[in-house]
């Protein structure tokens, strides 16, 4: 029982008496004190000086508020997959400017700029880092352009590194190779871009994002989920300034068309379009089949096509 007893001994209780074994005296196992005044430790009983020379872990410099924190730390922001070198190397200001806000001569700003130059050419010492720089760029431009978050920025960013590690781009273009991966992760973070919206911002047109994505997709072995319809909703809804009863009811539509598997082998966005002109009709909204097909770019035979679809859908599951 007394070996059981000890095995089961609060972890914190330990370390509460490691603690204070630490700041008896090694002589006398009295109380060891810091002198206010100065860094040693000295015994309370006998005048030992235990310690005399703490090291301070901190800053040297002292911060009052957030604001001032900020101006006085030295570190930087943290690393990145959306630059080449994860943010790591220094990268010189374009000012031509000295400390004090003043003009710099001539002859320094030529030294300036060759700086630059070498600069720029160390951080990009081969083809591998001007090709991962480039796309790097490409990413983040057209992510820009979509309304992208920084979290699918990072997660194409990797696929792209993946996809430059495995030697999958002879042959193909940086920016087809940049918009399929960009593609492919807000397919797995869940954000909704279809593919005429991601080549509406491309370099490249639809066929080539489509055999590249494919591509990839096989080559770096992805898990890619079905886009659900109803990721589309809050955008269609948003753009027709639909309310909130009839957003809602578009959700309930295709929850209960998702349910009946009409939405299998259907293009999501028309599930998504057909799901708002139902709703608004359930709901008393005025909502023609013109705006609808205007804003989800699908044509007004796929709205009613669906629109029927996912109506009866909706009745057999209440019916129900």
């Amino acid at each position: 029982m007394d070996h059981q007893t000890h095995e089961t001994t609060d972890p914190t209780e330990e370390s509460q008496t490691e603690r204070s074994e630490k700041h008896r005296c090694p002589e006398c196992g009295e109380t060891v004190r810091m002198k206010n005044d100065t860094a040693e430790q000295v015994c309370t009983a006998c005048g030992l000086v235990v310690d005399e020379q703490r090291i301070d872990h901190g800053p040297e410099w002292r911060a009052f508020d957030a604001a001032e924190k900020a101006a006085k730390s030295r570190v930087g922001a943290p690393t990145t997959h959306l630059m080449h070198d994860k943010g790591l190397s220094t990268n010189i200001g374009w000012q031509n400017q000295s400390t004090y806000q003043s003009s710099v001569s001539p002859r320094k700003r030529q030294r300036l700029q060759r700086l630059r130059t070498w600069n720029k050419r160390f951080r990009t010492r081969d083809s591998k880092e001007r090709n991962l720089k480039q796309a790097l760029g490409e990413i983040d431009r057209m992510a820009s352009a979509l309304g992208v978050h920084k979290p699918t920025r990072e997660t194409a960013s990797v696929m792209y590194r993946r996809a430059l590690e495995d030697d999958l781009l002879p042959g193909r273009s940086i920016e087809g190779v940049a918009t399929a991966v960009l593609y492919a992760a807000t397919r797995m973070d869940g954000v909704a871009r279809t593919i005429d919206e991601i080549a509406a911002v491309s370099r490249v047109d639809a066929l080539e994002i489509k055999r590249t994505y494919r591509y990839v997709v096989r080559e770096l072995y992805l898990q890619i989920p079905p886009t659900d319809p109803i990721e589309y909703v809050g955008r269609i809804a948003s753009k027709l300034d639909c309310s909130d009863d009839t957003t809602r009811q578009a959700r309930q539509l295709i929850e209960a068309a998702t349910a009946r598997g009409v939405h299998s082998g259907k293009h999501p966005v028309g599930i998504a379009a057909s799901a708002v002109y139902a709703a608004g009709k359930l709901c008393d909204e005025t909502i023609t089949q013109d705006e609808v097909s205007e804003v989800a770019d699908i044509s007004n035979v796929t709205i009613r096509n669906r629109y029927r679809e996912v109506l009866a859908a909706y009745e057999d599951d209440h019916s129900g």
